[in-house]
């Protein structure tokens, strides 16, 4: 059996255009289904492999899409964080099904080219950020030129990058106003609001409570890493000489130390103090007790992330997404 080199010993074999080889093996529906299926047989019969680096480079294309965490607010978080862990996993999902690579970075920004170096390196066809930490300003002054750009956040009035993401504020709401109806008065936030989406959360929690005529609730800045967190917690539980009787948390991450410190304190939840955390994990399920939660349904933000992304790639414009959040209790409240 005679090996064939290239696309055109291919196609002198097959009868055909190298161009309709090239289409054949790349999957497109220009050609027929039958015609596809003859070339990739003769493909495999002679042991042909196409130059994907080749043809990445004709058509200016990588193939790879760069996905970024970056961790301005934040330096001490990891990508095994819970939150990262889910959303890369769906996310690797997605794109692997639209045929691309995932290119994952963790940046901690020392200047505010972080994101130009990436954008303008050539090696990715687009880039998703997870999160806009404090970096909404470079967000937004990258996304003025470079198209190809979708981030996990939230949104604000006059936003130029395009965002994925809950309506944080609605998510605070419903936390606080849960709270609330449970016969809470006295209620405290644990996060840290420099990050964007968490700000957005506390200004939720902050507007049930005013409708409410509660006055403030207690702001921990706590950190999301939970090794971190819960020194921050255990601090204030000590420290506090009333404390609150419901807790929104700015993440799952948080709501857990928050139940761990709770414990080692001897107060009981939902008895003594009843908590909520956001974020909807899976993990949420396995904590003592079950942990209410604002879900973000991340299955769909993941998808509307690399739909989004791939349509910005070909061309169109596309308008931020806000999706609506749901509160779903279990026994922590």
């Amino acid at each position: 059996m005679v090996k064939i080199r290239n696309i055109k010993e291919l196609a002198e074999l097959a009868g055909v255009s190298t161009g309709t080889v090239s289409r054949a093996l790349a999957g497109s529906g220009l050609i027929s289904e039958k015609t596809r299926t003859r070339i990739q047989a003769l493909a495999d019969e002679h042991g042909f492999r196409p130059n994907v680096m080749a043809r990445n480079l004709r058509i200016q294309r990588t193939g790879a899409i760069g996905v970024l965490i970056p961790l301005g607010h934040e330096t001490g978080q990891h990508i095994s964080d819970p939150f990262f862990i889910t959303m890369l996993g769906l996310l690797a999902d997605e794109l692997t099904e639209r045929g691309y690579d995932l290119l994952l970075s963790r940046v901690i920004p020392t200047d505010n080219a972080w994101l130009e170096r990436v954008s303008d390196s050539g090696r990715v066809d687009g880039i998703i950020v997870i999160g806009q930490s404090d970096q909404a300003a470079t967000l937004d002054r990258v996304a003025a030129r470079y198209r190809p750009l979708v981030v996990w956040g939230g949104h604000e009035p006059g936003q130029v990058h395009c965002s994925v993401g809950s309506d944080n504020r609605r998510g605070g709401d419903l936390a606080a106003s849960h709270l609330i109806a449970q016969g809470c008065e006295r209620i405290a936030f644990f996060g840290d609001p420099k990050a964007l989406e968490i700000g957005q959360r506390l200004d939720g929690c902050r507007d049930a409570m005013a409708r409410a005529g509660l006055g403030e609730p207690t702001v921990l800045p706590a950190h999301l890493v939970a090794e971190a967190a819960h020194p921050d917690i255990a601090g204030f539980l000590g420290s506090t000489s009333e404390r609150p009787q419901g807790i929104v948390a700015a993440s799952d991450v948080i709501a857990m130390s928050t139940l761990r410190a709770l414990a080692e304190f001897g107060l009981s939840v939902p008895g003594d103090v009843r908590v909520i955390g956001y974020d909807g994990l899976a993990i949420g399920e396995q904590t003592v007790p079950r942990l209410t939660t604002i879900s973000q349904d991340l299955t769909r933000g993941a998808h509307h992330l690399v739909d989004m992304l791939l349509r910005r790639i070909a061309g169109e414009d596309t308008e931020s997404v806000v999706m609506q959040p749901e509160l779903i209790v279990r026994l922590s409240a």
